[in-house]
């Protein structure tokens, strides 16, 4: 899963939704959407003028958490495959 941290960032600098809209030029109903995690895919050149408007980085932004069922299903497997090697 894939998490955007635009509302975490913003409350500690005490920047408002509009106030980076103004900066980056972004329209504020994209940040928006950005800001509550409703966005389906962002464009790479809005991810950049954001970073470079709150001077941080992509990862800074962007959080990854693997799926824990697709790691358990993964496991599961291995598992699988050790036992029939052994066999």
């Amino acid at each position: 899963m894939i998490r955007i941290r635009l509302s975490r960032i913003l409350g500690e600098r005490r920047w408002s939704q509009a106030k980076l809209a103004k900066i980056t030029g972004i329209r504020p109903a994209t940040i928006c959407y950005i800001y509550n995690e409703s966005v389906v895919q962002v464009k790479l050149g809005d991810l950049d003028k954001i970073c470079n408007a709150l001077g941080c980085d992509l990862s800074d932004l962007l959080e990854y958490t693997p799926d824990k069922r697709l790691t358990l299903q993964d496991y599961a497997e291995r598992q699988k495959a050790g036992k029939s090697e052994k066999n």
